[in-house]
């Protein structure tokens, strides 16, 4: 039986004088807990504006005097609402495509923009209908609309205006894009890979993504929170952002179309 050769690197790596090269592993291309969170704000900011700037060009447009009434006149309206949430869309994905750049990590991969499995959708769509029925069984115990009013009232008064569809799209795949690469996009996957890791990271964008919707009181926020949850966890357990995008906007679709057309 022949013995193995001795290589020089055998050697080398057995000398003091000549120690084994060791390779650095390169630093993960993602904004750590506080970049995550300074880019957040200028998402949200981007976001903001982005809906502002849609109501400041109708009132414009209109040939209004640009102040606070008009923009509070025009943004009411069912139309001018829904073009705002739109115009949201874009300045948000702007931003985050910027942040990422910066990095130079790949788009798709940063926000985990895969296609999720048959299955995967199936467990986070049991999982949102859970979650859902548990709050109408709440609010029906506690005498509560399951809708807020604010919501029930501009979705039936955009449906008898003509702006029913605008408001779908609006609704259920505008806004549901903009707060899940926000959410589950972004902050999930820089406050994941920082100290707080997947639970804190699903809590914290959970609690900011709720924030977004502080148009809403306490029970409308103790609802979204819960459902901001299973989002998290779906975004984890799948590593696919679009899952819970098309969550999301079956969450905001069924919402709106029983609103409108089902709703007493």
């Amino acid at each position: 039986m022949t013995e193995p050769a001795i290589t020089t690197d055998d050697v080398n790596s057995l000398n003091p004088v000549h120690p084994p090269l060791t390779v650095t592993p390169a630093p993960p291309r993602v904004w750590m807990f506080w970049g995550t969170a300074l880019w957040g704000i200028l998402l949200f900011v981007a976001m903001f504006v982005g809906q502002i700037g849609a109501i400041v060009l109708l009132v414009m447009h209109r040939g209004l005097p640009l102040n606070l009434a008009s923009m509070q006149l025009v943004g009411a309206e069912p139309e001018a609402l829904a073009l705002s949430v739109i115009m949201g869309l874009p300045a948000t994905l702007a931003v985050a495509w910027l942040a990422i750049r910066i990095k130079k990590a790949s788009f798709v991969d940063y926000l985990a923009l895969h296609w999720p499995t048959w299955r995967q959708f199936l467990l986070g769509a049991a999982g949102l209908l859970l979650t859902v029925m548990a709050w109408e069984v709440v609010s029906r115990s506690l005498g509560r609309e399951a809708t807020p009013g604010f919501m029930t009232d501009l979705l039936k008064s955009g449906r008898d205006k003509g702006a029913a569809l605008l408001l779908l799209f609006a609704f259920s795949v505008a806004a549901p894009m903009s707060e899940e690469v926000l959410a589950r996009g972004f902050l999930f996957r820089g406050w994941s890979a920082s100290f707080l890791r997947v639970p804190g990271a699903i809590i914290l964008s959970s609690l900011v993504w709720t924030a977004v919707h502080i148009q809403y009181d306490l029970y409308f926020l103790a609802e979204v929170f819960s459902i901001g949850l299973w989002f998290g966890y779906m975004r984890y357990r799948a590593n696919s952002l679009w899952l819970t995008i098309v969550l999301h906007a079956l969450n905001n679709m069924t919402a709106v179309v029983l609103t409108m057309w089902l709703g007493s």
